[in-house]
């Protein structure tokens, strides 16, 4: 999953890094931009979904996921409730939730997915927490049964391999892509790993 950020664009196209992501491998991409207008993020969501293939969420905002036709949201602690957001989402809708300590689990009982972290030290969402590392996020893996987990946060091609065997379905990534020249060669690092 590429989860992108405002900060990181550097003046680049956003729609034209997502695409150049989609063709080195991703298969998913939670739209995260903190330093939007709702509508700006409704007008660069629906650019998104109208160049790419693969499964579009929209961060923090259920309201501009369900108004653009998003395929889903994630959510954190501090959005609003998973639970809340299931009762008026379609069927089919994605809905992914943050876990990063044990007093999250509950808000992600009814989630899709988690996005277990942060795996290690990020820059990019500073308020992340203490890194979890791989016993940290397996720990928490262990209470999300048949749901998939996804590892989050200063995620390294070289966190892969460990994220997976810690049981991790897969990894988000932001600096890691979005902070290359070549997008898509840095996505396809990670897809082959």
């Amino acid at each position: 999953m590429l989860v992108t950020d405002d900060t990181l664009l550097g003046g680049r196209d956003l729609v034209a890094l997502i695409r150049a992501a989609e063709q080195g491998g991703i298969t998913s991409v939670q739209l995260r931009m903190k330093h939007v207008t709702a509508a700006e993020l409704a007008r660069l969501g629906r650019a998104v979904l109208q160049a790419v293939r693969i499964p579009v969420l929209v961060n923090d905002r259920v309201d501009v996921a369900l108004a653009i036709g998003a395929h889903g949201v994630h959510l954190g602690p501090d959005d609003v409730p998973v639970a809340m957001a299931r009762r008026i989402a379609p069927p089919g809708f994605i809905i992914g939730a943050s876990v990063g300590l044990e007093a999250e689990l509950e808000n992600g009982a009814l989630a899709d997915y988690w996005g277990v972290g942060p795996w290690a030290l990020t820059g990019t969402k500073r308020d992340a927490g203490s890194a979890l590392g791989a016993a940290g996020f397996a720990r928490l893996r262990g209470y999300a049964g048949a749901r998939p987990c996804v590892a989050i946060g200063g995620i390294r091609p070289d966190d892969v391999a460990p994220a997976l065997a810690a049981g991790a379905t897969g990894v988000a990534v932001v600096s890691g892509i979005l902070g290359s020249d070549d997008v898509v060669a840095a996505t396809r690092r990670y897809r082959a790993l």
